[in-house]
C-alpha cells in the first residue's frame, strides 16, 4: 500500500515543468516533463537529503499550472460539490489543492531511479479529453500502469485525474469526503483538511 501510494504521489509530480509550446501533445508533455523531473530529482542534493520545504516550492511553482484543482476537487466531492456554497467550493479547493502538494513532497525522491514506459497515445487530434498511458518499471516486479486523465483547455492540456493500477487519486478520496460531510458537514470536512494540512506544516519545519 505504502509503494502504491509513492507511485500515486510522483505520478502527481510529473507534469512539474512547462513546456514551451501550450498546445503540445499531451504525451509528448508527460514525456518531456516525466524526464525533467527524474533529471531535477537525482541532481538536487537537498532534495535528496530530504528537504521537504524546497520540494514544496518547487511543486507549487511548477506542478499547479498543470493540473485543474477545481475539477479534482469536485470530481472527489462528488454530489456534495453542489450543496457547496461559492465560498466553501473556493476554500475546499484551496484546502485539498494544499494537501495534495505537501503530500507530493513526502515521496518525490522515492522514484529518481525508476524507469518508465511511455505508450503511444490512442487518441484522435480533435479529441479534447485524453488518457496518456505509462508505465513504471520495476526491477523484479510487474510494470505499475499510471493513466493520466487530461483534458484540452484554452491555456493547454491539463490532468484532473490520475489512475494508478486501475485505482482513481480522485476516487481514493471521494469516499473519506463523503463520511466526513456525512458526520460534520461541508464546513467539518474543511477543518479536516485544514488539520491535515497544520500538521503537514509542521512536520516540513521539522
Amino acid at each position: 500500500m505504502r509503494a502504491m501510494m509513492r507511485i500515486f504521489l510522483f505520478s502527481l509530480a510529473v507534469l512539474a515543468f512547462p513546456v514551451p509550446a501550450q498546445d503540445a501533445a499531451p504525451d509528448a508533455l508527460v514525456k518531456r516533463v516525466t524526464l525533467e523531473v527524474i533529471d531535477l530529482i537525482a541532481k538536487d542534493k537537498e532534495i535528496k537529503a530530504g528537504n521537504r520545504a524546497k520540494l514544496v516550492e518547487v511543486i507549487e511553482a511548477k506542478v499547479l499550472p498543470h493540473f485543474n484543482f477545481t475539477a479534482m476537487t469536485a470530481l472527489a466531492m462528488g454530489q456534495n460539490w453542489n450543496k457547496s456554497t461559492p465560498e466553501q467550493k473556493k476554500r475546499l479547493t484551496e484546502e485539498f489543492k494544499t494537501l495534495l502538494v505537501r503530500t507530493y513532497a513526502s515521496a518525490l525522491a522515492a522514484y529518481s531511479e525508476q524507469k518508465f514506459d511511455f505508450r503511444p497515445l490512442r487518441a484522435k487530434p480533435t479529441d479534447t479529453d485524453v488518457t496518456v498511458n505509462v508505465r513504471v518499471l520495476q526491477p523484479g516486479a510487474q510494470p505499475v500502469t499510471i493513466d493520466y486523465s487530461m483534458e484540452k483547455t484554452a491555456s493547454g492540456w491539463k490532468c484532473y485525474d490520475v489512475m494508478v493500477g486501475g485505482v482513481s487519486l480522485v476516487a481514493n478520496y471521494r469516499t473519506e469526503f463523503a463520511n466526513t460531510v456525512r458526520s460534520s458537514g461541508i464546513d467539518g470536512l474543511i477543518k479536516d483538511l485544514q488539520t491535515k494540512n497544520r500538521s503537514l506544516s509542521k512536520q516540513e519545519k521539522k
